[in-house]
């Protein structure tokens, strides 16, 4: 075979559908990826790390080092999405350098499991915050009632068109770092706190430590979803790195600036004590009560911003399966009038609801699908090593800088935090690892099952 006749080495755009219309750019990929890695985390999980982790410049190690981990993971994949520009984006890259059992499992987790979880998850805290700020009785019925609607909302906006999803992300996302660059700017140029409440702090505990980095995993957790809409993105092959690039360096800023702004404001041991959003406290002080009001009404525009871009792009994973045959087919159905997936994100929102209704401990789930899906990062991630070697001559826009010492730190760093979260739940006598890996393992019977029955008359 020519070289021009394998697909697989033409240039990346033309080996995608074109029922998918290309009509994101570089605004709107950057506010998709912003938006769906800055969610709840980054206003929820600064105390349950100061509680864990008493120490100051602990802590700011952890945000430094799993941001820099993050970047070397999104260098990676964004010379992967520029290779590989279709719908699906890890799916694909699975694919293409293990075959269809590897990325079948990750399907069936991110299909049925972790997108479904992380919906209902942010749906729920959303509900939370809109009765909170209500002063609202939080019942699990009004809760259940409000998580629904959004993700009904949602999952229509998302139906009618990429273009209406990423000008929600892009509208959603300019909230939600305005509010962190306020919280930021406010707390040192106008907030009262002490540069010494930074260097100030307690003795470190390696399970507290252990545990401290599944928060800082969780909230860093999401940034690969951009290259699941790279089939719908305008010249991926020259847009993809910098929205990826561009994306994480807002990120890894905003976090280790925002976590710098509250440990400025408050000592650690204070911090601990938050039982709100912290983000809350720390513009009451700086702005009294209305600036609390206003930070709440932009921490929820966040959580529904992530929401919606998880709606966005995650479907795209039951598409891809879907037209390669690995799930039912049905799911890759494509509105010719919006040129959406509308099936998989219909049935994305479907599942999600019912996890509203049937689930109540997120933060136990939160715990093992972290584990799971950045085990599926390391994968992912590797298969950079993969490709280079069987897709030697196929054309790269981008090549992952310093390789291969990026990625490789990607995987070695990847694997230590993983290592350290198991470690330290088992310490607490949480198992919770143990079901994830268990159900990302019965994703490999299911795939032999589901080829025995496409192959029986």
């Amino acid at each position: 075979m020519r070289r021009g006749d394998d697909p697989r080495v033409t240039t990346p755009v033309d080996s995608q559908p074109h029922d998918l219309r290309r009509v994101i750019g570089l605004s709107g990929g950057t506010a998709l990826i912003v938006g769906i890695t800055i969610g709840s985390g980054i206003f929820r999980t600064p105390p349950t790390i100061a509680g864990l982790v008493p120490n100051p410049l602990v802590i700011m190690g952890l945000w430094t080092a799993f941001g820099l981990i993050s970047i070397c993971g999104a260098l990676a994949v964004a010379e992967l999405s520029t290779l590989l520009p279709r719908a699906g984006g890890v799916y694909v890259f699975l694919r293409e350098a293990y075959g269809d059992a590897a990325a079948f499992v990750f399907g069936w987790l991110y299909v049925l499991v972790t997108t479904p979880t992380a919906v209902a998850s942010l749906a729920t805290v959303f509900a939370e915050f809109l009765l909170n700020l209500l002063g609202v009785s939080a019942n699990a019925a009004t809760v259940q009632m409000i998580a629904i609607a959004a993700i009904i909302a949602l999952t229509f906006a998302n139906i009618l068109g990429a273009r209406v999803g990423a000008a929600v992300s892009e509208v959603t996302t300019l909230v939600k770092v305005t509010a962190l660059a306020a919280i930021i700017l406010g707390a040192f140029l106008l907030g009262h706190g002490s540069l010494f409440h930074i260097t100030e702090g307690g003795v470190v505990n390696r399970g507290g430590l252990a545990r401290a980095v599944a928060s800082v995993i969780w909230t860093y957790d999401g940034w690969v979803a951009v290259s699941m809409i790279a089939g719908e993105v305008v010249a991926p092959e020259r847009l993809m790195k910098r929205i990826i690039i561009t994306g994480m360096l807002i990120i890894v800023t905003l976090y280790i600036g925002a976590n710098l702004a509250y440990l400025y404001m408050m000592p650690v041991s204070i911090m601990a004590q938050q039982k709100e959003a912290i983000a809350r406290t720390v513009m009451t002080a700086i702005a009294g009560p209305a600036g609390g009001v206003v930070i709440m009404l932009a921490i929820m525009t966040s959580v529904l911003g992530a929401l919606n871009g998880n709606l966005l792009a995650k479907p795209r994973v039951a598409y891809a399966m879907a037209r390669d045959g690995l799930i039912f087919s049905f799911l890759g159905k494509a509105s010719q009038r919006w040129s959406t997936p509308w099936a998989a994100v219909l049935i994305q929102g479907v599942v999600a609801i019912i996890m509203v209704l049937v689930l109540r401990d997120f933060d136990t789930l939160t715990t093992y699908f972290v584990v799971v899906e950045w085990a599926a990062l390391i994968f992912a991630v590797a298969a950079v090593f993969v490709l280079r070697r069987k897709m030697a001559e196929a054309p790269r826009p981008f090549r992952t800088p310093a390789y291969p010492w990026v990625p490789l730190l990607f995987v070695v760093g990847t694997i230590i935090g993983l290592s350290a979260i198991v470690w330290g739940q088992f310490q607490v006598g949480n198992f919770s690892p143990i079901y994830g890996l268990a159900i990302a393992l019965a994703g490999f019977p299911v795939h032999q099952l589901w080829k025995r029955l496409k192959r029986s008359p």
